[in-house]
């Protein structure tokens, strides 16, 4: 296939974009304006291969979409007018900064989605957006399904949602061939340590508290970013236009569980621990079935012990990636959030 992806130098998108670089053979451009978490980095080892495009643009741009989908961007134009589909994983994605800075979120989630969905219709393209499982809110028991009503409780989540809604009503209103998947939390390589375990495993490793919010039994269902990744290209090539599809993970785990797992993979101490003040409106669990994007035929490949102590490997020895994070804006972003500095 020969896509354009949005928000590819992510952490799950830049996971996407190598599956299908290097191991479909897809071609593929990235259109991405590089915030904090989009880092060029993740291209290291297929930036040179001849089906991968980088281009820095802004999706709620519309010139800068226009431009990338049309071949006037700068570039040599080798996808221009042959693109099959664009698969939307730009996004901001950290829970706290949406509390902190909601509207960062409402312009790329609101806009940017509308821009892209603009694009596809006029240009008659398929549209994959990629969601999360935040939009069902919080379940103490079961499993959501694509049918469980939609309950977003942060302004990520419900800006994700009114994204999510925007697509269907594309599909509805203008039969534009498109499909959401929503997945569940993600983790592995190239994480950037805003989130739970690149977080608490690089300050593990340096010695420093790891913060707990509340009392740390917050459930999630954890999916390895690259069984999150094959979960999309399935659906991209499988799934029905029109329809939502679940991915969720082989297994749950409490958010202290996790923790005193990275504690012991990393040879750290308990005493790190620190609970601290909880996320207003935090979500106790999530859950979700995935017996909708099984039963095309995926499956995760990745139960969590084994990923989790892979993705504590890898940032303990990939230093040359997240050094210059730690470095950098992060520590100040981070004082900020937990009152305390890193060492």
């Amino acid at each position: 296939m020969k896509l354009l992806v949005c928000g590819g130098a992510g952490f799950i998108g830049s996971t996407f974009v190598r599956q299908r670089v290097l191991e479909h053979g897809d071609e593929v451009t990235v259109l991405d304006k590089l915030t904090y978490a989009g880092r060029e980095e993740n291209f290291h080892d297929f930036a040179s291969h001849p089906g991968f495009r980088f281009v820095r643009g802004a999706i709620e741009d519309p010139e800068a979409v226009a431009a990338v989908l049309d071949g006037a961007d700068g570039g040599d134009g080798a996808t221009a007018g042959s693109v099959d589909a664009i698969v939307n994983f730009a996004a901001e994605t950290h829970v706290d900064r949406s509390i902190a800075e909601p509207d960062a979120f409402v312009r790329t989630h609101a806009l940017g989605t509308y821009v892209l969905l603009e694009a596809a219709r006029e240009r008659d393209l398929r549209y994959l957006q990629v969601s999360t499982d935040e939009v069902y809110g919080s379940i103490d028991v079961g499993t959501f399904t694509e049918e469980s009503p939609l309950r977003p409780s942060s302004p990520y989540s419900a800006t994700k949602t009114g994204a999510d809604l925007l697509v269907q009503s594309y599909f509805h209103t203008f039969s534009l061939p498109a499909t959401i998947v929503r997945g569940s939390n993600n983790y592995g390589p190239y994480q950037y340590p805003e989130k739970l375990i690149p977080l608490m495993v690089l300050n593990a490793l340096h010695g420093d508290s790891l913060p707990v919010y509340g009392d740390g039994m917050q459930v999630r269902n954890w999916i390895h970013s690259t069984d999150f990744a094959r979960a999309i290209g399935h659906v991209l090539a499988h799934g029905a236009p029109g329809e939502v599809y679940n991915a969720g993970g082989p297994d749950e785990q409490a958010n202290i569980d996790v923790v005193q797992r990275i504690v012991a993979l990393t040879g750290a101490s308990d005493s790190q621990i620190e609970h601290v003040t909880d996320r207003p409106g935090h979500d106790r669990r999530y859950s979700l079935s995935s017996e909708k994007v099984r039963a095309l035929g995926w499956t995760p490949r990745v139960r969590f012990a084994d990923g989790l102590a892979e993705t504590v490997a890898w940032y303990r020895d990939n230093a040359w990636w997240w050094e210059p994070i730690r470095s950098g804006e992060y520590r100040a972003y981070y004082e900020r959030q937990y009152g305390r500095a890193l060492s």
